[in-house]
């Protein structure tokens, strides 16, 4: 059975997508900083990370956010096209095949803003690759225990202390190594508290994997 693209309307067999549009995705530069996957020039470090290093160890990226996967993040997590939880699941799954990981932690949405959306996209994302990669996934150790404003709705600079506190952690992940997942990285700021909450409770690694990762403005 065919079906449409999803971008461009052509005859995209059993995919989402067809050949054409996957091709054009946006990418990111190769050359990264290994912990929060900004470019860099020869993919050391960068002055950000070192001069205020993050609580995670490192980030995997499957994509640039830009059109026009802003669309189909947007698609995906507004529109309830879950379809696309399992086509990114795919990509993050053959992302992670470098992430040394012991347990998958899906960033935690707050109750009220889970009944609001009505799922977790970052759950959605973590099965298929907890099924890619044969590993748990934890999705009760941690929660959101304070319904701050959007970050999205935020400038850059405030998103770190709006949430501040934002999540609790009930478990021991004494000499674990974390994967945690989200769709889109920005700042980091929620991903990055969340990686000092489990540090806190032991986590000997944090690694990061999202759909896209957000430059800078």
């Amino acid at each position: 059975m065919t079906q449409d693209c999803l971008l461009c309307r052509a005859e995209s067999g059993s995919g989402l997508l067809c050949e054409a549009c996957e091709r054009d995705l946006p990418q990111l530069p190769a050359p990264r900083c290994p912990a929060c996957a900004l470019p860099t020039p020869q993919g050391e470090v960068c002055g950000r990370c070192l001069a205020k290093p993050p609580h995670y160890d490192a980030t995997f990226a499957a994509f640039c956010y830009g059109f026009p996967i802003d669309k189909l993040v947007q698609s995906f997590k507004y529109g309830h096209r879950l379809a696309l939880a399992s086509y990114f699941g795919r990509q993050l799954a053959l992302l992670s095949a470098s992430a040394e990981a012991d347990l998958i932690i899906p960033l935690p949405l707050h109750p009220l803003r889970l009944r609001e959306r009505g799922f977790n996209q970052a759950l959605e994302l973590a099965r298929p690759v907890a099924s890619a990669w044969q590993m748990p996934i934890d999705f009760r150790s941690c929660s959101r225990v304070r319904h701050t404003v959007a970050q999205a709705d935020l400038p850059w600079r405030e998103r770190e202390k709006n949430v501040r506190g934002a999540f609790h952690c009930s478990s021991d992940f004494t000499g674990k190594r974390l994967l945690l997942i989200d769709d889109v990285m920005t700042t980091g700021a929620s991903l990055d508290e969340l990686a000092r909450t489990v540090k806190l409770h032991g986590a000997a690694q944090v690694s990061l994997l999202v759909i896209a990762r957000a430059l800078p403005p």
